[in-house]
């Protein structure tokens, strides 16, 4: 998967909240295989007591660190969160959410779109957290964005792709355009139908995190995400209104009773 000029070795991106414990947070990040790991900055305050031992912990891990701006609920804080991002983490990746409702997390579209306008003309690499919406897509790529970040369902529900079909109407309006599942993914089998649709990656965190056995779900998601690839690349095969059998009908032995006795 290659972003912003960046090629990357997985297209599974792992959020690193919620674990039980910072040891089992770098296992499942090993176990994954994850290539990009999200931090919020506003979650784990850069001055808090541990916080330094926790972004060595993180870097340590060899995956690439992707700031967000989680908690932001206007243009003006996710624009001052990023800026502090860059400054503490060293990079101008930064994965944009400007939440709009706080039931279900829904993004605000119109701050969204001005505060990646004003991002991206201050040289960071925004990967934006939204929705499904063609229009909201169009514009956040005019203001300069070059991946897109849809979820699949709310933040930490599970529900999986919950409009499949606005996806894949998306996936196939944005055919040059890196998408990546982004939010409400609960088991490995719906990475692999969101990979097997043609989206370029996904992005999880509760699954994992609030797993029974974080580190072997670590390692379900990832060889889920490059199962779902694999299987888009070699050509799903296209779904059928009637049956049609697999062994052929020419060939096959007569065994009409003509003739005899």
């Amino acid at each position: 998967m290659r972003l912003y000029d960046i090629q990357l070795p997985s297209r599974l991106m792992l959020g690193t909240a919620q674990y039980p414990s910072p040891s089992v947070l770098t296992e499942a990040i090993a176990a994954s295989g994850a290539a990009v790991v999200t931090v919020s900055l506003r979650r784990e305050a850069a001055g808090a007591p541990g916080a330094n031992g926790f972004w060595a912990l993180i870097r340590q891990t060899g995956a690439r660190i992707l700031p967000n701006t989680a908690g932001c609920h206007s243009v003006t804080e996710a624009v001052t969160t990023a800026r502090m991002a860059r400054e503490v983490f060293g990079t101008d990746w930064i994965k944009l959410e400007v939440i709009g409702h706080a039931d279900t997390l829904q993004p605000d579209p119109f701050a969204l779109v001005e505060a990646a306008r004003i991002l991206t003309a201050e040289g960071f690499a925004v990967l934006p957290y939204t929705t499904e919406d063609l229009i909201v897509g169009e514009r956040l790529l005019e203001a300069g964005c070059r991946v897109l970040m849809p979820w699949g369902a709310p933040i930490g529900t599970g529900r999986g792709l919950r409009h499949a079909e606005a996806l894949a109407t998306m996936r196939q309006h944005f055919k040059d355009v890196p998408l990546i599942v982004d939010a409400g993914l609960g088991a490995p089998s719906q990475a692999a139908q969101a990979m097997e649709m043609g989206f370029d990656g996904v992005l999880l965190n509760t699954a994992v995190a609030r797993a029974g056995d974080p580190v072997a779900m670590a390692r379900a998601f990832g060889l889920a995400v490059a199962a779902g690839r694999l299987a888009h690349e070699a050509g799903l095969m296209p779904p059928r209104d009637m049956a049609a059998p697999s062994t052929p009908v020419l060939g096959l032995a007569d065994l009409g009773l003509g003739g005899l006795p």
